[in-house]
């Protein structure tokens, strides 16, 4: 499904896929979910130039071809492509304190990365992988072997939503046994992030959203309260000041506002509150008064969960085949590929968690 240009529907087109390249895989794309950073390239990013492109960067596939030099991966082994490369090389690939890589793609491959044409036009991979296509070729630095027995279906959510929200719990905030957190927003990302606080042992997890049919969905992953701001004549921090006798000890914002960053910082209680920004966005600055800071709370962002990717997704699909980390429960839709038009208009409405296409067609 191609992207032509930006804030118009995806068009079903017949690409050429290159080989692969040295040092890069040729992937059959089984399953892929639709996310929100999606919709933010497509309507609301800065980019323009980024077009025709293809999107989806939440997918699983099987490899049908591989490039010289690659020695780790076969024909026919199970992956999920990742949008945040681990080269294991670079500065940041070597140090335990970050989960970036300096050879990493975040928006679009330049034209002479990509593997995509059209109608004798380049065609651009979004964020380096483009899973709304039957084949995509991907450099092995960001492709995750995977348990042979994982449906790719479910798995594919860990290519973005669920471990972005499940790390940021886990891995940047770094919730503690017995704390008290607040998660704002209950999409897929800050239902997974319910999750991670969860897993963590925190006692109370407050989940916050102006949608409220969103509880019943987050009790299932381990909210113990719910608070919707629209029932309230007072600020949500207010709110949760007063429930919680001064703040909450770690918040993570899983919207992408800056106003809802400020909020969930202003949640936290003072001393050692821990605020995460979670949810994408680039288009607007956020502020907060310095006192909240200089209070002892402490205010960090969050790229994919913290997890280093072709270490950490591998650790999750076990995870999940262990029982320990949900997966179905986020699914809401299942679609085909062709349905990619719906499937992105039930993400803006709000009407779906994650919808997950499947590719093969027809």
């Amino acid at each position: 499904m191609l992207a032509w240009e930006p804030s118009k529907p995806l068009v079903m087109e017949e690409i050429e896929v290159a080989p692969p390249q040295a040092h890069e895989i040729r992937i059959k794309i089984v399953a892929t979910g639709v996310c929100h950073t999606d919709l933010y390239h497509l309507f609301e990013g800065k980019h323009k130039d980024g077009f025709p492109c293809v999107l989806g960067h939440e997918g699983a596939g099987i490899v049908e071809s591989v490039g010289s030099e690659v020695t780790k991966f076969n024909p026919g082994d199970k992956v999920i492509p990742l949008f945040i490369s681990q080269c294991g090389q670079c500065r940041f690939c070597k140090s335990p304190k970050t989960n970036l890589c300096e050879k990493g793609w975040y928006d679009v491959m330049s034209e002479s990365d990509t593997r995509f044409t059209c109608k004798g036009k380049k065609v651009l991979q979004f964020m380096g992988t483009s899973t709304f296509s039957e084949y995509t070729v991907v450099n092995e630095i960001a492709v995750a072997k995977i348990h042979p027995s994982a449906p790719l279906d479910k798995v594919c959510l860990l290519g973005c939503g669920v471990a972005t929200g499940y790390g940021a719990a886990l891995n940047t905030a770094k919730v503690e046994p017995g704390s008290t957190c607040a998660v704002f927003g209950l999409g897929a990302v800050g239902l997974a992030a319910v999750m991670g606080c969860k897993n963590a042992g925190a006692k109370r997890i407050i989940a916050i959203d102006i949608n409220p049919t969103k509880y019943e969905k987050a009790k299932v992953f381990g909210a113990t309260e719910f608070v919707n701001p629209k029932d309230h004549n007072k600020p949500i921090s207010q709110v949760l000041y007063e429930m919680t006798n001064g703040g909450v000890d770690f918040s993570l914002e899983c919207v992408g506002s800056v106003a809802v960053m400020r909020s969930a910082l202003e949640s936290c209680v003072k001393g050692w509150g821990v605020s995460v920004l979670v949810g994408w966005t680039d288009m607007d600055d956020f502020a907060a008064r310095p006192i909240q800071l200089i209070a002892g709370r402490t205010w960090k962002g969050s790229l994919f969960g913290g997890f280093k990717s072709k270490d950490g997704v591998p650790k999750l699909v076990n995870e999940y085949l262990e029982k320990k980390v949900k997966l179905d429960e986020f699914v809401t839709h299942n679609m085909t590929l062709a349905q990619v038009n719906d499937a992105i208009q039930l993400m803006k409405t709000g009407d779906c968690i994650r919808s997950v296409l499947s590719v093969a067609l027809q």
